[in-house]
């Protein structure tokens, strides 16, 4: 089980929430089917997400975790998670792959700005 805690800054570009990471080959990677919405609702607090925000994620646990997604399916090469205490599902596209191997059963997400 890989204990890795990954960051990326999340940011708004053409309407979307996107994201890059050099290190994995990503730019202007979109999130997409339900996962803005569980965005929304986690930066709701913060001064002006839009410019960016920071996030911590792993598969082992973060205290005080923001977020918290159980994977429920794979599909269309992707994943789909649902979000603990909403009800929220949304899909993560295979660039989750590009972290993990195979799709964690849970990931634990930190949002600061």
């Amino acid at each position: 089980m890989q204990n890795a805690i990954f960051s990326i800054r999340p940011y708004r570009y053409q309407n979307m929430w996107v994201f890059d990471d050099d290190r994995v080959g990503l730019v202007k990677e979109p999130f997409v089917m339900g996962i803005p919405e569980i965005i929304n609702k986690a930066v709701a607090h913060l001064s002006n997400p839009e410019s960016g925000f920071t996030v911590l994620f792993n598969n082992t646990g973060l205290p005080s975790a923001d977020v918290i997604l159980n994977k429920l399916d794979i599909e269309s090469g992707g994943t789909w998670y649902q979000q603990e205490g909403t009800g929220m599902k949304g899909w993560l596209c295979p660039a989750l792959f590009k972290y993990y191997p195979e799709a964690p059963e849970k990931l634990y997400i930190k949002i600061a700005e």
